[in-house]
């Protein structure tokens, strides 16, 4: 996704280094059943959150403490009209919770939005280390479930999965651009696009190690999330 993808408010999904998207509904045609992210499978991630902006699904989020959602900031450029849907596999079900305050981040594509309530959900465990180069991570997301933004559908928006996914990947190494520091991700059985901005990248601890920025929007493509290691003490000091 250095095709500046924004998986974030723009809508994307797993999308690798900052993919924007208009907004919009996905397929009616997508509901019948569990979609995988692109390739990938059906996947379950206690504190994954689905972004909404005005209504409409457009990235994915983590809780990360009981009033706090961890997300891209390309997700959240606007002033208001993000929404929840916390907990659930389900990109409507769950704990519903509106965002009240947005903080991003001056340089890097990660943001924080504050919820208008405590919620009692499972929380992220935020990594303070980056994983190693070469070892195995899990990523997560709403986000399209075909590759190359789903032309034949008329766009991401219109594929993105109603149910929540999970890829595996290897990790490349770590990766500095426009969009600050990040963990590069080669898929091994699926890739990210539209929708999973903003979504987790999990270490084989449960630990999140990145947050989905950019990607090239392949099936086993590359992708790049923003270290969660790299950024720690800004979210810790923020997200108060």
């Amino acid at each position: 996704m250095k095709i500046k993808l924004m998986v974030g408010a723009a809508a994307l999904a797993l999308a690798t280094a900052a993919v924007a998207i208009p907004s919009g509904a996905f397929s009616v045609n997508e509901v019948a059943a569990p979609k995988p992210i692109i390739g990938g499978s059906a996947g379950t991630y206690s504190p994954a959150a689905r972004l909404l902006i005005n209504g409409v699904g457009n990235c994915t989020s983590t809780l990360i403490k009981s009033q706090w959602i961890l997300t891209a900031k390309h997700c959240v450029t606007g002033s208001s009209g993000y929404s929840f849907n916390i907990g659930s596999t389900s990109d409507t079900g769950g704990i519903k919770a509106n965002g009240t305050t947005v903080v991003r981040h001056p340089s890097a594509d990660i943001a924080l939005v504050k919820l208008d309530k405590a919620v009692s959900s499972p929380t992220a465990t935020l990594a303070s280390t980056d994983p190693s180069t070469g070892s195995s991570i899990n990523v997560y997301g709403w986000g399209a479930t075909k590759p190359d933004r789903c032309p034949n559908e008329g766009g991401e928006l219109n594929c993105q999965s109603p149910y929540l996914k999970t890829a595996k990947a290897q990790v490349t190494g770590k990766v500095t651009n426009s969009y600050g520091v990040n963990i590069g991700l080669r898929g091994t059985d699926g890739g990210v696009g539209g929708g999973d901005s903003g979504g987790p990248a999990v270490n084989a601890a449960g630990q999140q190690v990145g947050v989905a920025s950019t990607s090239d929007r392949k099936d086993k493509g590359s992708f790049y999330y923003i270290s969660v290691a790299t950024y720690l003490s800004w979210i810790q000091q923020n997200a108060v």
